[in-house]
């Protein structure tokens, strides 16, 4: 859901590029969810995670906003990921007030050595026992910002999956096993064609639109979008212990789908404190969207504002997937949090080029490893003052071809002035006399809208596949 409780403008790919319509809130999910029930009441609910975090209301709380919506919904269980944000101890706190459990497998107590969510529970539907295990995103103590997983330690599943579906198979005497998966796409492939036993594999992450459920061995997976604009839908036939036939629907939220009046009025009421985010700040000719992996127009925007700003000779972003797109038109305050909800302070660090070559190449290998569970999540990172080439299928640390900055050969030998937001923007290992600038990314970016009306983005083309 990335913390979007209302109707939103959402991305769409079309035959002429991208389009935009409105989709999605909590109150037109759960309108939706009325009617399956209706149509199919033996059911249970399941959210992949990245909930508590996502847009300025949810972050501005720390995703305490989102409970007693969260509550109405009849959700069954959930992981986690971006809900670490705010660190271990409030998103404790957050899962204590939920009617249901958060279920993780992977994440341990680095002191104790202790599981600190239940790795499955069991569901009685249907006259059936299923069980669901839960796996967290594997990559919160590895790419994320260290207080996010401060105590803990995360796993990829390769050995508690096995492990699991033994027990729910064995002594749980369970009919179905569900994997309720924050590992991503291509990971989750991986696990399921490794390990069998798993039945269904409700997978997020990646923010796949899977349309059909695909295989990976004899289970099922689905995935369901992001931004709470898709719900998805796996009905199953269940014989003698075997799933022998299913239907899905991958379903959008669509602005026609008539919101649940009781639970929209809570959440109008939830988000008067925010009326503020609604203030038209600049307009722009060109659509703002993430929906592309090497580079996109809303970091193009987000960094050529930093650029004017702060003095540097490189601008770096994280490939971040989150953040519904501003189609041309009016761009509120709201656009602006939405693409970066904690608005970090801009900070330059000194990289030499060989680091600058170094923090490319592990990028490029964090984005498309021929392994999947080697994979940390997110697009291409976001660059300004660069043009690289490279090869996608080349092995990890040889896949850049060539590199210029400000239109000069990279040298490994200089020094260069790097200005960037988040330390996933420029990991902690790179780098030396990192600096506050006192300038946030949300101001940079209101400001340089003020400079730019209307808001036209060309495509840099930082990045060139070769």
């Amino acid at each position: 859901m990335h913390g979007y409780l209302n109707l939103h403008q959402e991305l769409f790919y079309g035959p002429a590029g991208p389009t935009y319509r409105p989709s999605g809130g909590y109150a037109r999910i759960a309108t939706l969810l009325q009617q399956w029930r209706q149509q199919y009441p033996e059911s249970l609910l399941f959210d992949g995670g990245d909930t508590f975090h996502g847009t300025r209301p949810v972050v501005d709380t720390q995703g305490e906003i989102l409970v007693p919506i969260l509550n109405e919904l009849g959700v069954a269980g959930m992981t986690a990921h971006w809900d670490f944000a705010y660190g271990p101890a409030q998103l404790r706190q957050l899962v204590d007030q939920l009617n249901y459990p958060l279920l993780a497998a992977n994440v341990y107590d680095q002191t104790s050595g202790d599981l600190v969510y239940a790795p499955y529970q069991v569901y009685e539907a249907a006259g059936l026992r299923v069980g669901v295990i839960g796996l967290a995103c594997p990559i919160v103590d590895k790419t994320m910002p260290a207080h996010f997983g401060e105590g803990l330690r995360f796993t990829d599943g390769t050995l508690e999956l096995p492990r699991h579906v033994a027990q729910l198979r064995q002594a749980e005497r369970v009919d179905l096993v569900v994997l309720l998966s924050h590992c991503g796409f291509p990971q989750d492939v991986a696990l399921l064609q490794a390990h069998p036993g798993v039945d269904v594999c409700l997978s997020s992450h990646t923010h796949n639109r899977l349309y059909e459920p695909f295989r990976a061995g004899d289970c099922l997976v689905i995935q369901s979008g992001a931004h709470g604009s898709f719900v998805g839908r796996l009905t199953l036939t269940i014989e003698g212990g075997r799933v022998t036939a299913h239907e899905h629907e991958l379903r959008e939220v669509t602005a026609d789908l008539v919101p649940d009046p009781g639970l929209q009025a809570r959440i109008d009421a939830a988000l008067l404190p925010y009326a503020y985010l609604r203030e038209t700040v600049g307009v722009t000719t060109t659509g703002l969207h993430r929906g592309t992996a090497v580079e996109c127009p809303m970091d193009d925007f987000l960094l050529e504002s930093l650029r004017a700003r702060v003095p540097a000779d490189l601008y770096f972003s994280n490939g971040w997937r989150y953040g519904v797109p501003v189609p041309p038109g009016p761009v509120r305050l709201e656009d602006l949090y939405n693409m970066v909800p904690m608005d970090p302070e801009v900070e330059t660090v000194q990289l030499t080029g060989a680091e600058v070559r170094q923090l490319l190449e592990a990028n490029l290998e964090s984005t498309y490893s021929g392994q999947p569970l080697h994979q940390m999540g997110g697009y291409v990172k976001r660059a300004l003052g660069l043009k690289a080439y490279f090869k996608i299928e080349n092995p990890p640390g040889s896949r850049l071809q060539t590199v210029y900055v400000q239109g000069q050969p990279l040298d490994p030998a200089r020094t260069y002035t790097a200005a960037f937001i988040t330390a996933q923007g420029v990991p902690l290992r790179f780098g030396r006399e990192r600096r506050k600038t006192g300038h946030h990314v949300v101001a940079a970016m209101r400001a340089y809208l003020e400079q730019h009306r209307p808001l036209a983005i060309g495509n840099h083309e930082t990045f060139q596949v070769v």
